[in-house]
C-alpha cells in the first residue's frame, strides 16, 4: 500500500481533528486506506517547520527508500550535523520515518500541501 499525505492549514484545530476522526472512522468501516493528514495552525507555523532546506530532504528521501544521515547530507552537500537536526525536527513531525539503526525514510509515495488563503474580513451583516 502506497501511503499518502495531506498537509493542511487551518487555525480550527478541532475542527481539523473532528473531520479527522470521521474519516478514519469511514476508514475503518469500509477497511480502506484513508490517507494521512497533518496540520498547521498558520502558514507561519508551517513555513517554520517545513523549511526549504527540510523540504529538499523530503524530496530526496521519497523513493529512496532507508538513507543514512551521513549518506543524505552528502548527497544534499549539507552538514552532517544539520542534517541530523533537520532530520529529528521531520521525523517528530511524522514526515520522516528511522528505521530500527536510525537511518531515515519517506514513507509517504504522494504529499499534498493544500492551503487556502483569505483576506480575513468579514462582511458586515
Amino acid at each position: 500500500m502506497e501511503r499518502t499525505l495531506t498537509i493542511t492549514i487551518n487555525k480550527d484545530w478541532r475542527g481539523f481533528l473532528s473531520e479527522a476522526g470521521k474519516r478514519a472512522a469511514a476508514g475503518a468501516k469500509s477497511g480502506t486506506y484513508q490517507g494521512e493528514t497533518l496540520n498547521f495552525e498558520s502558514p507561519s507555523a508551517f513555513f517554520g517547520q517545513l523549511t526549504a532546506l527540510r523540504w529538499d530532504m523530503v524530496r530526496e528521501l521519497m523513493g529512496a527508500g532507508v538513507v543514512g544521515v551521513r549518506e543524505l547530507a552528502r548527497r544534499l552537500a549539507r552538514d552532517v550535523r544539520r542534517v541530523h537536526q533537520d532530520a529529528h525536527a521531520l521525523v517528530e513531525l511524522g514526515l520522516l520515518e528511522r528505521n530500527e539503526s536510525g537511518a531515515l525514510l519517506c514513507p509517504f509515495a504522494d504529499i499534498h500541501v493544500d492551503v487556502h488563503l483569505t483576506s480575513g474580513l468579514r462582511k458586515a451583516a
